[in-house]
């Protein structure tokens, strides 16, 4: 990564504008072209600096409910609970884990009860029983602001 790289970094998390065109003003402060921004992103995506860019909406302040769940399955049935899991758009940042709960994610919905529904259904597609499945509701909200190390 170059300095201009951090720079194109430290824009978008630190100073995003909400415009009709975003990027064309992250460009214009950066003093780049619009296809060398374009370009810039494109490569710290494909080498893995960039994972996701997208809005954090804090779900609590419209009301939705959330919780950290886990499974527990034989490594043969991740697959197959992963094409189960990616129904529900409820359902985010899912990981894979070398524990006894081996695929852990979170559930963000309308209430309490599409988050039961939810993991019932898993449980029931799953064939797996109660105690395989994990459902840990937020007690406290920790948030933590994550940020790349942007320094020169």
């Amino acid at each position: 990564m170059d300095s201009m790289d951090k720079a194109l970094l430290a824009s978008l998390q630190d100073d995003f504008p909400l415009a009709a065109n975003p990027y064309d003003i992250i460009a214009d402060r950066l003093d780049i072209s619009l296809e060398e921004l374009w370009e810039r992103l494109d490569r710290l995506i494909d080498i893995g600096i960039i994972r996701r860019l997208g809005a954090s909406i804090n779900s609590h302040k419209f009301g939705f409910k959330s919780t950290l769940a886990a499974i527990s399955v034989e490594p043969d049935v991740v697959a197959h609970a992963a094409m189960i899991m990616e129904r529900f758009p409820e359902i985010t940042h899912c990981y894979v884990r070398k524990n006894r709960f081996n695929i852990w994610f979170t559930v963000i919905a309308i209430d309490e009860e599409r988050i039961k529904d939810i993991l019932e259904i898993i449980k029931s597609e799953l064939s797996i029983d109660e105690g395989k499945v994990l459902n840990l509701p937020i007690k406290r909200m920790f948030k933590l602001d994550a940020r790349f190390n942007v320094a020169p």
